[in-house]
C-alpha cells in the first residue's frame, strides 16, 4: 500500500508540473517493469515524448523480522513551465520521504562564530555538566 500511495505521490508531482493539453496525446518512448515479485520487490521504469522520466525500484528490508519495512528508491525528471529541467530522486522507507532536487531551497549556511562556539562546547564538556565539581551552576527541579 505504501508503495502504492509514494508511486502515485510520484506520478501526481510529474502530472501536475507539466502544462495539460488534453487534445494531443503524449506518446509513451519506453516502458518496463518487473514485479511485483514474491518477495515483494518490484522496479519500473518509462519516458515520455515530452521529456518526462521516471524509475522506482522496492522492496523489503530486514523480512521476516519485527523490523521489517517497505524501502523504495527512485527519480523522475521532466522540463518544467519556464524550460528549466528539474530532476527529483528518492528514497521513502522506515526515516519517511526523502527526496533530493537541485531546485529545493537549502538552509543559509551556519555563521563562522555558531561553529567556533559549538567545538568550544563540545571540546569542553565538563564546563557543561552542572553537576561537575566547582560547578557554580544549580540544579533545578
Amino acid at each position: 500500500m505504501n508503495r502504492l500511495v509514494i508511486a502515485l505521490f510520484a506520478l501526481a508531482t510529474v502530472a501536475s508540473a507539466a502544462p495539460l493539453d488534453n487534445t494531443t496525446p503524449i506518446p509513451i518512448l519506453r516502458q518496463a517493469q518487473d514485479g511485483p515479485n514474491p518477495d515483494g520487490s518490484y522496479s519500473f521504469n518509462y519516458e515520455t515524448a515530452n521529456g518526462i522520466q521516471a524509475q522506482e525500484e522496492g522492496y523489503q528490508e530486514n523480512a521476516g523480522t519485527p523490523e521489517e519495512a517497505n524501502s523504495v528508491r527512485g527519480g523522475y525528471s521532466y522540463t518544467g513551465p519556464d524550460g528549466i529541467p528539474i530532476s527529483v530522486t528518492y528514497v521513502a522507507g522506515k526515516n519517511g520521504f526523502e527526496p533530493k532536487g537541485d531546485h529545493f531551497p537549502t538552509p543559509p549556511p551556519i555563521p563562522e562564530e555558531i561553529l567556533q562556539a559549538l567545538a568550544y562546547i563540545a571540546a569542553h564538556p565538563e564546563e557543561n555538566d552542572i553537576d561537575a565539581p566547582g560547578s557554580n551552576q544549580q540544579q533545578r527541579y
